[in-house]
């Protein structure tokens, strides 16, 4: 199978690189590769440039988002969620159509500081505004919840837990479930939620996550589902 990672960030090389590593052609999309490859500072979050990572990952190719697009059977959306909708319009529409998008993304909001807002919010969310722009494509959220190192290696956190899926289309929410199975999450642990609405409940658990990180000064924990009480 091949994967369009679009995004260069900790979380799509964390993704990027789970795929490769399971035999996976994978493909890493940005806006300039020129200029993604030229920078030699960390980025916003202290993580080592892209061309450092990228040179013990030689497997992962590096193109335009539209490049990407094209050659990934599967896209998985691991942009800033502000900047998603953006993204997936450079990488347009025609070479999303028809295929599974994953999407990853949080619509945090900074604009008033720390602790980030989301935005959209409780009527709306950022999986059903991307379903909504590409129709065409068969949008399935899932592992927003949690850190890109619990993503592709769920025994991180001991103990039972839980990931969300959320789409419209059952055969892709399959594909997925079947993915993450291949990262490690057991076909029990993967709770559909149901359409793309549902994605405002995941992408509402973002609030509690943060302080969470904020308390325990890691990411390392997930939300565990016990009956229909969620807790920690």
């Amino acid at each position: 199978m091949s994967y369009a990672v679009l995004g260069t960030g900790i979380v799509g090389r964390t993704v990027a690189a789970k795929l490769a590593s399971l035999g996976h052609e994978v493909v890493i999309g940005t806006r300039d590769p020129a200029a993604t490859l030229a920078r030699t500072e960390p980025d916003a979050m202290g993580n080592p440039p892209f061309g450092q990572w990228h040179a013990e990952h030689r497997q992962v190719r590096l193109a335009t988002f539209a490049e990407a697009a094209a050659a990934g059977e599967t896209i998985v959306n691991a942009t800033a969620g502000g900047q998603s909708i953006e993204v997936l319009l450079a990488a347009g529409a025609r070479n999303l159509s028809g295929k599974v998008l994953i999407d990853i993304a949080n619509p945090l909001d900074f604009s008033a500081g720390m602790p980030p807002t989301l935005d959209p919010v409780n009527t709306d969310s950022l999986g059903e505004r991307i379903q909504r722009a590409f129709p065409d494509a068969m949008v399935v959220k899932t592992l927003n919840t949690m850190n890109c190192f619990v993503m592709v290696d769920p025994a991180r956190v001991a103990g039972e837990h839980t990931v969300f899926v959320s789409g419209d289309d059952t055969g892709a929410k399959k594909a997925v479930t079947a993915l993450l199975g291949s990262f490690g999450w057991p076909e029990s642990s993967v709770i559909d939620l149901g359409d793309i609405s549902s994605a405002r409940g995941a992408e509402m658990l973002l609030p509690i996550w943060l302080r969470l990180y904020g308390t325990f000064g890691h990411g390392d924990f997930n939300f565990h589902v016990q009956g229909a009480r969620p807790g920690v």
